[in-house]
């Protein structure tokens, strides 16, 4: 996060716009504390703390965007790039698109919470295209508008207390992980009990 913070000082909404992008290709770049560390850089003065808001917001979903696009193009001949395939290997693409024929696409939504599995998700939803890219936006939009604005805040209000801020970023993700997992339960019970309904009509 030192890093970032002074990369960001340096360079300011560029840098944060530019890291962003590239996390949305899968690098190993925590997105969470790329968001907080523009966050930090608004609450030591250096930044507008909205401004950096909007700045985050556009870089998340460009860089999903990308993502989406680059599947959507280059299909599954998207894994003959080396630096894509080292993200994404054909067995994590056959599960995602096992858990798209399961769930449908609400999982472009609960993709914004799963890091690592975020990328191969909104590469499937553009290799399949069965979902146009103004749906997916607006999914990926109102998913990161949850996210975004508590990095980025929690960064700004934190400022150069880094102990503190590093201990509220574990305690969001647990309960960004707990929000998740209660929602996975209820999209699969929904799912059971519209199977079972099914069968009854049967």
């Amino acid at each position: 996060m030192e890093i970032l913070v002074d990369f960001f000082i340096n360079y300011g909404y560029w840098a944060v716009l530019l890291v962003l992008i590239i996390c949305g290709f899968g690098v190993p770049i925590p997105e969470d504390i790329t968001l907080v560390s523009g966050g930090i850089i608004a609450g030591l003065g250096y930044a507008n703390p909205h401004i950096m808001l909007v700045v985050s917001m556009i870089g998340v979903l460009l860089g999903d965007s990308t993502m989406y696009w680059l599947g959507r193009i280059y299909g599954v001949k998207i894994l003959r790039f080396r630096p894509i395939r080292r993200v994404m290997t054909l067995q994590r693409l056959r599960m995602v698109r096992a858990k798209f024929d399961q769930y449908g696409n609400r999982v472009l939504f609960v993709a914004r919470f799963l890091p690592g599995l975020r990328a191969p998700i909104y590469t499937v939803a553009g290799i399949t295209r069965r979902v146009s890219y103004t749906r997916f936006v607006l999914l990926d939009f109102f998913a990161a508008i949850i996210s975004v604005p508590i990095w980025v805040y929690l960064g700004f209000h934190g400022g150069n207390n880094h102990e503190w801020i590093e201990a509220q970023i574990r305690k969001g993700q647990m309960g960004i992980y707990a929000i998740l997992a209660l929602l996975v339960l209820f999209i699969g019970w929904k799912v059971y009990k519209a199977k079972k309904a099914k069968k009854a009509q049967d």
